[in-house]
Protein backbone atom coordinates (compact mmCIF):
# COMPACT_ATOMS: atom_id res chain seq x y z
CA UNK A 1 0.00 0.00 0.00
CA UNK A 2 1.49 3.20 -1.15
CA UNK A 3 1.34 6.33 1.12
CA UNK A 4 0.11 9.63 0.05
CA UNK A 5 1.05 12.52 1.45
CA UNK A 6 3.74 11.18 3.02
CA UNK A 7 7.35 12.14 3.53
CA UNK A 8 8.77 8.91 4.91
CA UNK A 9 10.01 6.10 2.58
CA UNK A 10 6.86 5.10 0.90
CA UNK A 11 5.39 1.47 2.67
CA UNK A 12 3.75 -1.20 0.78
CA UNK A 13 2.24 -4.54 2.71
CA UNK A 14 2.30 -7.86 1.98
CA UNK A 15 0.08 -10.25 1.93
CA UNK A 16 1.43 -11.39 6.03
CA UNK A 17 0.58 -7.57 6.68
CA UNK A 18 4.88 -6.84 7.22
CA UNK A 19 5.64 -3.44 5.91
CA UNK A 20 8.44 -3.49 3.29
CA UNK A 21 10.50 0.24 2.43
CA UNK A 22 10.89 1.04 -1.21
CA UNK A 23 14.00 2.79 -1.36
CA UNK A 24 14.19 7.16 -1.56
CA UNK A 25 14.34 8.41 -4.52
CA UNK A 26 17.55 10.67 -5.79
CA UNK A 27 15.88 13.49 -3.75
CA UNK A 28 15.40 11.75 -0.22
CA UNK A 29 19.28 10.92 -0.95
CA UNK A 30 19.79 14.34 0.26
CA UNK A 31 18.47 13.82 3.45
CA UNK A 32 19.11 11.55 6.93
CA UNK A 33 21.78 12.86 8.91
CA UNK A 34 23.04 15.64 6.80
CA UNK A 35 19.87 17.62 8.19
CA UNK A 36 20.30 16.76 11.75
CA UNK A 37 22.23 19.37 13.09
CA UNK A 38 20.16 21.95 11.52
CA UNK A 39 16.88 20.13 13.16
CA UNK A 40 18.38 19.51 16.48
CA UNK A 41 19.58 22.56 16.17
CA UNK A 42 16.77 24.75 15.60
CA UNK A 43 15.15 22.38 18.29
CA UNK A 44 17.50 23.36 20.44
CA UNK A 45 16.80 26.88 20.68
CA UNK A 46 13.00 26.84 20.20
CA UNK A 47 13.14 25.00 23.34
CA UNK A 48 15.36 27.80 24.75
CA UNK A 49 13.36 30.15 23.54
CA UNK A 50 9.84 28.70 24.96
CA UNK A 51 11.17 27.72 27.89
CA UNK A 52 12.36 30.94 29.08
CA UNK A 53 9.23 32.76 29.08
CA UNK A 54 6.67 29.40 30.01
CA UNK A 55 8.76 28.40 32.91
CA UNK A 56 8.65 31.64 34.80
CA UNK A 57 4.61 32.57 33.72
CA UNK A 58 3.35 31.37 36.98
CA UNK A 59 5.87 33.94 38.95
CA UNK A 60 5.66 37.18 36.71
CA UNK A 61 1.63 36.82 36.85
CA UNK A 62 1.54 36.56 40.64
CA UNK A 63 4.62 39.42 41.06
CA UNK A 64 4.02 41.60 38.15
CA UNK A 65 0.31 41.40 36.96
CA UNK A 66 -0.98 40.65 40.91
CA UNK A 67 -2.49 36.77 40.28
CA UNK A 68 -3.87 34.71 42.61
CA UNK A 69 -1.47 31.99 43.06
CA UNK A 70 -3.45 28.92 42.18
CA UNK A 71 -5.05 31.12 39.65
CA UNK A 72 -1.79 31.63 38.12
CA UNK A 73 -0.86 27.99 38.26
CA UNK A 74 -4.32 27.30 36.39
CA UNK A 75 -3.84 29.66 33.81
CA UNK A 76 -0.26 28.16 33.35
CA UNK A 77 -1.92 24.81 32.87
CA UNK A 78 -4.12 26.01 29.94
CA UNK A 79 -1.65 27.75 28.65
CA UNK A 80 0.53 24.32 28.27
CA UNK A 81 -2.52 22.55 27.19
CA UNK A 82 -2.91 24.99 24.25
CA UNK A 83 1.15 24.51 23.57
CA UNK A 84 0.48 20.55 23.24
CA UNK A 85 -2.85 20.40 22.01
CA UNK A 86 -2.70 22.43 18.51
CA UNK A 87 -0.09 20.07 17.58
CA UNK A 88 -3.08 18.21 15.65
CA UNK A 89 -4.26 21.18 13.87
CA UNK A 90 -0.90 22.02 13.06
CA UNK A 91 -0.14 17.96 11.55
CA UNK A 92 -3.47 18.77 9.84
CA UNK A 93 -2.57 22.11 7.99
CA UNK A 94 1.20 20.62 7.09
CA UNK A 95 -0.67 17.11 5.55
CA UNK A 96 -2.95 19.10 3.65
CA UNK A 97 -1.92 22.78 2.93
CA UNK A 98 1.54 23.35 3.67
CA UNK A 99 3.96 20.98 4.63
CA UNK A 100 6.05 20.69 7.89
CA UNK A 101 8.74 23.00 6.48
CA UNK A 102 6.51 25.95 5.96
CA UNK A 103 4.47 25.23 8.98
CA UNK A 104 7.39 25.11 11.56
CA UNK A 105 9.05 28.00 10.04
CA UNK A 106 5.82 30.16 9.97
CA UNK A 107 4.76 29.34 13.48
CA UNK A 108 8.38 30.13 14.57
CA UNK A 109 7.94 33.81 13.04
CA UNK A 110 4.37 33.94 15.04
CA UNK A 111 5.64 32.72 18.60
CA UNK A 112 8.86 35.13 17.94
CA UNK A 113 6.05 38.21 17.73
CA UNK A 114 4.43 36.58 20.74
CA UNK A 115 7.35 37.24 22.90
CA UNK A 116 8.07 40.08 21.29
CA UNK A 117 4.65 41.25 23.07
CA UNK A 118 5.20 39.79 26.26
CA UNK A 119 8.95 41.38 26.39
CA UNK A 120 7.24 45.03 25.91
CA UNK A 121 4.35 44.64 28.73
CA UNK A 122 8.06 43.53 31.40
CA UNK A 123 9.65 47.04 29.56
CA UNK A 124 7.01 49.71 29.49
CA UNK A 125 5.75 50.45 32.80
CA UNK A 126 2.41 51.04 31.29
CA UNK A 127 2.05 48.07 30.12
CA UNK A 128 1.48 46.30 33.73
CA UNK A 129 -0.25 47.55 36.85
CA UNK A 130 1.89 49.25 39.98
CA UNK A 131 4.09 46.76 42.10
CA UNK A 132 1.38 45.23 45.52
CA UNK A 133 3.57 44.79 48.25
CA UNK A 134 2.56 41.58 50.26
CA UNK A 135 -0.49 40.76 48.33
CA UNK A 136 -2.48 43.78 50.36
CA UNK A 137 -5.84 44.76 49.74
CA UNK A 138 -4.24 48.02 48.03
CA UNK A 139 -3.24 45.78 44.93
CA UNK A 140 -4.13 47.76 41.61
CA UNK A 141 -5.73 45.21 39.24
CA UNK A 142 -4.30 45.29 35.51
CA UNK A 143 -6.05 47.59 33.22
CA UNK A 144 -7.67 46.33 30.19
CA UNK A 145 -5.25 47.27 27.80
CA UNK A 146 -2.62 45.46 30.13
CA UNK A 147 -4.45 42.16 29.96
CA UNK A 148 -4.81 42.35 26.22
CA UNK A 149 -1.36 42.95 25.43
CA UNK A 150 -0.46 40.42 27.95
CA UNK A 151 -2.86 37.70 26.82
CA UNK A 152 -2.54 38.48 22.88
CA UNK A 153 1.49 38.18 23.28
CA UNK A 154 0.86 34.71 25.29
CA UNK A 155 -1.45 33.69 22.84
CA UNK A 156 0.65 34.41 19.91
CA UNK A 157 3.44 32.71 21.66
CA UNK A 158 1.61 29.78 22.60
CA UNK A 159 0.13 29.52 18.98
CA UNK A 160 3.65 29.46 17.51
CA UNK A 161 5.00 27.02 20.08
CA UNK A 162 2.37 24.80 19.70
CA UNK A 163 2.82 24.74 15.55
CA UNK A 164 7.01 24.09 16.13
CA UNK A 165 7.16 21.88 18.76
CA UNK A 166 5.74 18.43 17.14
CA UNK A 167 5.71 19.28 13.40
CA UNK A 168 9.76 19.43 13.46
CA UNK A 169 9.62 16.20 15.16
CA UNK A 170 7.62 14.56 12.15
CA UNK A 171 9.69 16.57 9.58
CA UNK A 172 12.78 15.71 11.56
CA UNK A 173 11.90 11.90 11.47
CA UNK A 174 11.14 12.17 7.59
CA UNK A 175 14.18 12.38 6.27
CA UNK A 176 15.09 8.91 7.82
CA UNK A 177 14.81 5.88 6.16
CA UNK A 178 15.51 2.99 8.75
CA UNK A 179 13.18 2.65 12.13
CA UNK A 180 16.89 2.44 14.02
CA UNK A 181 18.07 5.20 12.24
CA UNK A 182 14.38 7.22 13.46
CA UNK A 183 14.59 6.07 16.94
CA UNK A 184 17.78 7.27 17.48
CA UNK A 185 16.79 10.81 16.21
CA UNK A 186 13.97 10.68 18.61
CA UNK A 187 15.98 10.36 21.51
CA UNK A 188 18.15 12.83 20.43
CA UNK A 189 15.42 15.03 20.08
CA UNK A 190 14.23 14.72 23.06
CA UNK A 191 17.57 15.44 24.38
CA UNK A 192 18.14 18.95 22.39
CA UNK A 193 14.60 19.89 23.70
CA UNK A 194 15.65 19.47 27.75
CA UNK A 195 19.13 20.41 27.30
CA UNK A 196 18.35 23.95 26.46
CA UNK A 197 15.21 23.48 28.75
CA UNK A 198 17.74 23.20 31.82
CA UNK A 199 19.75 25.76 30.71
CA UNK A 200 16.92 28.45 30.34
CA UNK A 201 15.33 27.26 33.08
CA UNK A 202 18.35 28.14 35.32
CA UNK A 203 20.09 31.07 33.86
CA UNK A 204 17.35 32.97 31.71
CA UNK A 205 14.66 32.53 35.00
CA UNK A 206 17.56 34.07 37.09
CA UNK A 207 18.24 36.97 34.67
CA UNK A 208 14.02 37.44 34.88
CA UNK A 209 13.84 36.69 38.72
CA UNK A 210 17.20 39.07 39.50
CA UNK A 211 18.21 41.34 36.87
CA UNK A 212 15.03 42.39 34.55
CA UNK A 213 12.46 40.88 32.83
CA UNK A 214 12.30 42.44 29.91
CA UNK A 215 16.08 41.10 29.42
CA UNK A 216 15.14 37.55 30.20
CA UNK A 217 12.24 37.94 27.73
CA UNK A 218 14.23 39.73 24.96
CA UNK A 219 16.88 36.91 25.04
CA UNK A 220 14.17 34.46 24.05
CA UNK A 221 13.26 36.42 21.27
CA UNK A 222 16.26 36.42 20.40
CA UNK A 223 16.60 32.52 20.77
CA UNK A 224 13.48 32.49 18.84
CA UNK A 225 14.86 33.98 16.02
CA UNK A 226 18.14 32.02 15.95
CA UNK A 227 16.08 28.55 15.79
CA UNK A 228 13.90 30.11 13.05
CA UNK A 229 17.70 31.25 10.69
CA UNK A 230 19.18 27.95 12.05
CA UNK A 231 15.87 25.82 10.86
CA UNK A 232 15.54 27.93 7.12
CA UNK A 233 19.09 27.17 6.51
CA UNK A 234 19.11 23.73 6.06
CA UNK A 235 16.44 23.73 3.33
CA UNK A 236 18.40 22.78 0.80
CA UNK A 237 19.42 19.42 2.15
CA UNK A 238 15.55 18.47 3.47
CA UNK A 239 13.29 15.83 2.17
CA UNK A 240 10.11 18.02 1.34
CA UNK A 241 7.12 16.30 1.41
CA UNK A 242 3.94 16.88 -1.15
CA UNK A 243 0.97 18.03 0.51
CA UNK A 244 -2.21 15.48 -0.75
CA UNK A 245 -4.86 15.93 1.95
CA UNK A 246 -4.89 15.57 5.49
CA UNK A 247 -5.56 12.15 6.55
CA UNK A 248 -7.58 12.77 9.32
CA UNK A 249 -10.12 13.90 7.21
CA UNK A 250 -10.51 10.43 5.26
CA UNK A 251 -10.81 8.68 8.49
CA UNK A 252 -13.66 11.16 9.00
CA UNK A 253 -15.00 10.05 6.15
CA UNK A 254 -15.01 6.30 6.99
CA UNK A 255 -17.11 7.16 9.91
CA UNK A 256 -19.62 8.97 7.95
CA UNK A 257 -19.95 6.64 5.35
CA UNK A 258 -20.21 3.48 7.77
CA UNK A 259 -22.97 5.19 9.74
CA UNK A 260 -24.87 6.05 6.09
CA UNK A 261 -24.51 2.56 5.08
CA UNK A 262 -25.40 0.56 8.64
CA UNK A 263 -28.32 -0.80 7.07
CA UNK A 264 -26.45 -2.85 4.73
CA UNK A 265 -25.49 -6.37 4.94
CA UNK A 266 -21.80 -7.31 4.18
CA UNK A 267 -21.02 -9.74 1.61
CA UNK A 268 -18.42 -12.84 1.30
CA UNK A 269 -17.34 -11.72 -2.14
CA UNK A 270 -14.32 -8.79 -2.21
CA UNK A 271 -15.39 -7.62 -5.32
CA UNK A 272 -18.30 -5.86 -4.01
CA UNK A 273 -15.68 -3.87 -2.10
CA UNK A 274 -14.06 -0.46 -3.05
CA UNK A 275 -10.29 -0.95 -3.74
CA UNK A 276 -7.75 2.24 -4.42
CA UNK A 277 -5.71 1.82 -8.15
CA UNK A 278 -2.64 0.96 -6.39
CA UNK A 279 -5.06 -2.11 -4.27
CA UNK A 280 -6.31 -3.07 -7.88
CA UNK A 281 -3.06 -3.83 -9.13
CA UNK A 282 -2.28 -5.88 -6.57
CA UNK A 283 -2.25 -9.78 -7.85
CA UNK A 284 -4.79 -10.36 -4.64
CA UNK A 285 -7.31 -8.21 -3.33
CA UNK A 286 -6.78 -8.55 0.46
CA UNK A 287 -10.58 -8.06 2.08
CA UNK A 288 -10.93 -5.89 4.90
CA UNK A 289 -10.56 -7.36 8.34
CA UNK A 290 -13.01 -8.90 10.47
CA UNK A 291 -12.02 -6.26 13.72
CA UNK A 292 -15.06 -3.65 13.54
CA UNK A 293 -16.46 -5.18 11.05
CA UNK A 294 -19.27 -2.63 11.31
CA UNK A 295 -16.87 -0.26 9.60
CA UNK A 296 -16.19 -2.39 6.18
CA UNK A 297 -19.60 -1.01 5.05
CA UNK A 298 -17.71 2.32 4.39
CA UNK A 299 -15.64 0.54 1.24
CA UNK A 300 -19.11 -1.30 0.30
CA UNK A 301 -19.92 -0.17 -3.63
CA UNK A 302 -23.62 0.60 -4.08
CA UNK A 303 -25.16 2.54 -7.11
CA UNK A 304 -24.20 5.97 -7.71
CA UNK A 305 -20.70 5.58 -5.34
CA UNK A 306 -18.57 5.44 -8.69
CA UNK A 307 -18.39 7.72 -11.61
CA UNK A 308 -17.55 6.03 -15.15
CA UNK A 309 -14.00 6.07 -14.73
CA UNK A 310 -14.74 3.60 -11.49
CA UNK A 311 -13.19 6.75 -9.18
CA UNK A 312 -14.65 7.94 -6.03
CA UNK A 313 -17.98 10.18 -6.97
CA UNK A 314 -19.18 10.64 -3.23
CA UNK A 315 -16.24 10.82 -0.97
CA UNK A 316 -18.41 10.94 2.36
CA UNK A 317 -20.42 7.73 0.73
CA UNK A 318 -17.62 5.32 0.16
CA UNK A 319 -14.49 4.88 1.07
CA UNK A 320 -11.59 2.82 -0.02
CA UNK A 321 -10.80 -0.42 1.99
CA UNK A 322 -7.44 1.28 2.71
CA UNK A 323 -9.31 3.76 4.38
CA UNK A 324 -11.16 1.46 6.42
CA UNK A 325 -8.07 -0.30 7.80
CA UNK A 326 -6.17 2.52 8.72
CA UNK A 327 -9.27 3.79 10.58
CA UNK A 328 -8.79 0.12 12.71
CA UNK A 329 -5.46 1.35 12.89
CA UNK A 330 -6.44 3.90 15.15
CA UNK A 331 -8.82 2.95 17.24
CA UNK A 332 -6.53 -0.17 18.31
CA UNK A 333 -4.22 2.15 19.50
CA UNK A 334 -6.77 4.81 21.59
CA UNK A 335 -7.09 2.35 24.63
CA UNK A 336 -3.31 3.03 24.95
CA UNK A 337 -3.14 6.74 24.35
CA UNK A 338 -5.57 7.28 26.80
CA UNK A 339 -3.73 5.53 29.73
CA UNK A 340 -0.88 7.97 28.66
CA UNK A 341 -2.96 10.99 29.55
CA UNK A 342 -3.90 9.61 32.92
CA UNK A 343 -0.44 9.41 33.25
CA UNK A 344 0.89 12.65 32.01
CA UNK A 345 -2.18 14.18 33.72
CA UNK A 346 -0.68 13.68 37.36
CA UNK A 347 2.61 15.42 35.90
CA UNK A 348 0.55 18.42 35.06
CA UNK A 349 -0.69 18.78 38.88
CA UNK A 350 2.79 17.65 39.96
CA UNK A 351 5.02 20.15 38.40
CA UNK A 352 2.62 23.52 38.43
CA UNK A 353 2.72 23.19 42.54
CA UNK A 354 5.86 22.77 43.04
CA UNK A 355 6.90 26.13 41.48
CA UNK A 356 4.09 27.26 44.33
CA UNK A 357 5.98 25.04 46.87
CA UNK A 358 9.32 26.33 46.01
CA UNK A 359 7.82 30.03 46.57
CA UNK A 360 7.61 29.32 50.52
CA UNK A 361 10.41 27.30 50.60
CA UNK A 362 14.52 28.64 51.64
CA UNK A 363 15.61 28.84 48.36
CA UNK A 364 19.12 30.17 49.35
CA UNK A 365 22.63 28.55 47.82
CA UNK A 366 25.09 30.44 50.18
CA UNK A 367 24.61 33.72 51.50
CA UNK A 368 24.18 35.94 48.36
CA UNK A 369 22.01 33.16 45.81
CA UNK A 370 18.80 32.07 45.60
CA UNK A 371 17.46 29.61 43.19
CA UNK A 372 14.36 31.29 41.46
CA UNK A 373 11.59 29.50 42.47
CA UNK A 374 10.58 28.57 38.32
CA UNK A 375 13.93 27.05 38.15
CA UNK A 376 13.65 23.79 40.21
CA UNK A 377 11.65 22.11 37.44
CA UNK A 378 14.74 22.45 35.64
CA UNK A 379 15.51 18.95 37.45
CA UNK A 380 13.03 17.11 35.33
CA UNK A 381 15.15 17.72 32.19
CA UNK A 382 18.68 17.45 33.90
CA UNK A 383 17.78 13.93 34.73
CA UNK A 384 15.43 13.26 31.67
CA UNK A 385 18.52 14.49 29.48
CA UNK A 386 20.75 12.23 31.58
CA UNK A 387 18.56 9.01 31.33
CA UNK A 388 18.16 9.32 27.50
CA UNK A 389 21.77 9.85 26.76
CA UNK A 390 22.34 6.15 28.87
CA UNK A 391 19.62 4.41 27.09
CA UNK A 392 21.28 5.77 24.41
CA UNK A 393 24.91 4.89 25.59
CA UNK A 394 24.04 1.22 26.55
CA UNK A 395 21.57 0.53 23.89
CA UNK A 396 24.39 -2.75 23.16
CA UNK A 397 23.05 -4.22 26.49
CA UNK A 398 19.76 -5.01 24.74
CA UNK A 399 21.14 -8.29 23.07
CA UNK A 400 22.02 -9.87 26.69
CA UNK A 401 19.08 -8.62 27.74
CA UNK A 402 17.78 -10.36 24.79
CA UNK A 403 19.69 -13.60 25.79
CA UNK A 404 18.55 -13.51 29.50
CA UNK A 405 14.95 -13.00 29.34
CA UNK A 406 14.23 -14.61 25.68
CA UNK A 407 12.82 -11.72 24.24
CA UNK A 408 14.26 -8.00 23.05
CA UNK A 409 13.21 -4.96 25.58
CA UNK A 410 10.12 -3.41 24.18
CA UNK A 411 8.83 -0.65 23.67
CA UNK A 412 5.81 -1.29 25.89
CA UNK A 413 8.43 -2.56 28.56
CA UNK A 414 9.57 0.89 28.35
CA UNK A 415 6.39 3.05 28.73
CA UNK A 416 5.82 0.73 31.57
CA UNK A 417 8.97 1.66 33.83
CA UNK A 418 8.34 5.20 32.98
CA UNK A 419 4.74 4.96 34.51
CA UNK A 420 6.07 3.06 37.70
CA UNK A 421 8.87 6.12 37.69
CA UNK A 422 6.28 8.48 37.49
CA UNK A 423 4.03 7.19 40.30
CA UNK A 424 7.17 6.79 42.72
CA UNK A 425 7.61 10.72 42.25
CA UNK A 426 4.31 11.80 43.45
CA UNK A 427 4.90 9.33 46.70
CA UNK A 428 7.89 11.05 46.85
CA UNK A 429 6.26 14.34 46.57
CA UNK A 430 3.56 13.33 49.50
CA UNK A 431 6.37 12.47 52.23
CA UNK A 432 8.12 15.84 51.02
CA UNK A 433 5.45 17.85 51.59
CA UNK A 434 4.51 16.34 54.73
CA UNK A 435 7.78 17.71 56.04
CA UNK A 436 7.57 21.06 54.98
CA UNK A 437 3.91 21.29 56.38
CA UNK A 438 5.39 20.06 59.09
CA UNK A 439 7.83 22.72 59.40
CA UNK A 440 5.26 25.33 58.62
CA UNK A 441 2.80 24.39 61.15
CA UNK A 442 5.87 23.92 64.05
CA UNK A 443 7.19 27.41 63.30
CA UNK A 444 3.10 28.66 63.17
CA UNK A 445 3.02 29.83 59.48
CA UNK A 446 -0.14 28.35 58.87
CA UNK A 447 -2.01 31.74 58.23
CA UNK A 448 0.98 34.08 57.69
CA UNK A 449 1.52 34.01 53.83
CA UNK A 450 4.66 36.14 53.24
CA UNK A 451 7.28 33.82 55.38
CA UNK A 452 9.04 31.47 54.03
CA UNK A 453 9.16 27.72 56.03
CA UNK A 454 12.75 26.57 56.78
CA UNK A 455 12.84 24.20 54.51
CA UNK A 456 15.54 24.11 52.03
CA UNK A 457 13.82 23.78 48.08
CA UNK A 458 16.65 21.34 47.55
CA UNK A 459 14.30 19.07 49.07
CA UNK A 460 12.23 19.01 45.82
CA UNK A 461 14.81 17.31 43.73
CA UNK A 462 14.66 14.07 44.43
CA UNK A 463 10.47 14.23 43.03
CA UNK A 464 11.55 15.88 40.01
CA UNK A 465 14.40 13.66 39.55
CA UNK A 466 11.98 10.81 39.64
CA UNK A 467 9.31 12.51 36.72
CA UNK A 468 12.86 13.36 34.27
CA UNK A 469 13.70 9.79 34.82
CA UNK A 470 10.24 8.66 33.73
CA UNK A 471 9.27 10.58 30.91
CA UNK A 472 12.81 9.69 29.57
CA UNK A 473 11.50 6.09 29.38
CA UNK A 474 7.33 6.75 28.37
CA UNK A 475 8.06 9.68 26.33
CA UNK A 476 10.50 8.63 23.42
CA UNK A 477 8.56 4.87 24.06
CA UNK A 478 5.12 6.69 23.24
CA UNK A 479 6.40 8.67 20.13
CA UNK A 480 8.04 5.28 18.81
CA UNK A 481 5.05 3.49 19.27
CA UNK A 482 2.60 5.64 17.37
CA UNK A 483 5.48 6.52 14.33
CA UNK A 484 5.44 2.56 13.99
CA UNK A 485 2.03 1.45 14.49
CA UNK A 486 0.39 4.50 12.93
CA UNK A 487 -0.26 3.89 8.88
CA UNK A 488 2.55 5.74 6.86
CA UNK A 489 0.29 8.36 5.69
CA UNK A 490 -0.52 9.27 9.21
CA UNK A 491 3.35 10.07 10.35
CA UNK A 492 2.49 14.06 11.26
CA UNK A 493 -0.69 12.39 13.28
CA UNK A 494 1.27 9.70 14.86
CA UNK A 495 3.82 12.37 16.44
CA UNK A 496 0.80 14.78 17.20
CA UNK A 497 -0.60 12.24 19.32
CA UNK A 498 1.93 12.46 21.66
CA UNK A 499 1.51 16.26 21.76
CA UNK A 500 -2.20 15.85 22.48
CA UNK A 501 -2.10 13.72 24.99
CA UNK A 502 0.27 16.07 27.45
CA UNK A 503 -2.30 18.71 26.43
CA UNK A 504 -5.11 17.13 27.39
CA UNK A 505 -4.14 16.52 30.65
CA UNK A 506 -2.61 20.15 31.05
CA UNK A 507 -6.56 20.78 30.75
CA UNK A 508 -7.61 17.92 32.65
CA UNK A 509 -5.02 18.98 35.73
CA UNK A 510 -6.67 22.59 35.91
CA UNK A 511 -10.17 20.71 36.07
CA UNK A 512 -8.94 18.19 38.69
CA UNK A 513 -7.68 21.11 40.74
CA UNK A 514 -10.34 22.89 40.36
CA UNK A 515 -12.42 20.13 41.64
CA UNK A 516 -10.26 19.59 44.53
CA UNK A 517 -10.56 23.34 45.34
CA UNK A 518 -14.38 23.72 45.86
CA UNK A 519 -14.60 20.13 47.37
CA UNK A 520 -11.47 20.24 49.82
CA UNK A 521 -9.61 22.66 51.82
CA UNK A 522 -6.47 21.19 50.40
CA UNK A 523 -5.83 23.93 47.89
CA UNK A 524 -5.80 27.09 49.57
CA UNK A 525 -4.04 30.49 48.72
CA UNK A 526 -1.96 29.95 51.36
CA UNK A 527 -0.11 26.68 50.87
CA UNK A 528 1.12 26.57 54.77
CA UNK A 529 -2.24 26.23 55.56
CA UNK A 530 -3.52 23.48 53.07
CA UNK A 531 -2.71 19.67 52.44
CA UNK A 532 -1.38 19.75 48.91
CA UNK A 533 0.44 15.83 50.29
CA UNK A 534 -3.49 14.92 50.49
CA UNK A 535 -3.43 15.97 46.54
CA UNK A 536 -0.20 14.16 46.00
CA UNK A 537 -1.37 10.86 47.55
CA UNK A 538 -4.90 11.10 45.47
CA UNK A 539 -2.81 11.57 42.29
CA UNK A 540 -0.30 8.53 43.46
CA UNK A 541 -3.50 5.90 43.75
CA UNK A 542 -4.94 7.51 39.90
CA UNK A 543 -1.46 6.75 39.17
CA UNK A 544 -1.48 3.09 40.53
CA UNK A 545 -4.97 2.49 38.96
CA UNK A 546 -4.01 4.00 35.43
CA UNK A 547 -0.89 1.57 35.59
CA UNK A 548 -2.95 -1.68 35.90
CA UNK A 549 -4.81 -0.32 33.49
CA UNK A 550 -1.98 0.21 30.70
CA UNK A 551 -1.05 -3.60 31.44
CA UNK A 552 -4.15 -4.50 30.39
CA UNK A 553 -4.21 -2.38 26.97
CA UNK A 554 -0.35 -3.69 26.48
CA UNK A 555 -1.11 -7.42 27.14
CA UNK A 556 -4.09 -7.63 24.54
CA UNK A 557 -2.80 -4.98 21.71
CA UNK A 558 -2.12 -6.68 18.51
CA UNK A 559 0.11 -4.55 16.55
CA UNK A 560 -0.78 -3.49 12.50
CA UNK A 561 1.15 -7.21 11.76
CA UNK A 562 -0.92 -8.97 13.88
CA UNK A 563 2.16 -9.80 16.57
CA UNK A 564 1.32 -9.14 20.56
CA UNK A 565 3.19 -6.82 23.06
CA UNK A 566 5.32 -9.14 24.10
CA UNK A 567 6.98 -10.53 21.27
CA UNK A 568 7.17 -7.52 18.73
CA UNK A 569 8.05 -3.61 18.59
CA UNK A 570 11.67 -4.07 20.70
CA UNK A 571 12.71 -0.73 22.59
CA UNK A 572 15.15 -0.50 19.22
CA UNK A 573 15.12 -1.96 15.87
CA UNK A 574 18.45 -3.42 16.50
CA UNK A 575 18.62 -5.31 19.70
CA UNK A 576 18.79 -8.45 17.48
CA UNK A 577 22.45 -7.68 16.16
CA UNK A 578 25.11 -9.92 17.02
Amino acid sequence: MESSGSSKAKCITGNNGDAELKPYNAESRRASWITFPFIIGAAAFWSASGTGWMTNLIVYLIKEFNVNQIDAAQIYNVINGCVFLLPILGAIIADSVLGCFLVASISSFIASMGIVLLSLTATLNSLRPKPCANKSSSCIAPSYLQFFVLYTGIVLATLGASGVRFTIVTFGANQFESQKDQSTFFNWFFFASYAPFALSSTLVVYIEDNVSWALGFWLCVAASLIALAVFIAGNRYYHHETPQGSPLLSLARVLVASFWKRKLQLPLNTDEFYYSQHERNKEVEIPPTKNFRFLNRAALKIDGDTKSDNSIAKPWRLCTVQQVEDLKCVIKMLPLWSSAIFLSTPIAVQTSMTVLQALTMDRHLGPHFMIPASSVIVMVMISASVTLALIDRFRSTFPLWKKMTGSPPTVFLRIGIGHLLSVLGLVVSALIESLRLRAAHLHHLQNVNTLIVPMSALWLFPQLILVGVGEAFHLPGQMSLYFREFPVNLSNSATAMVSAVIGISYYLSTVLVDLVRRSTGWLPENLNDGRLDCMYWLLAGVGMVNFGYYLVCATFYKGKDGSSSSSKLPMTDDVGEN
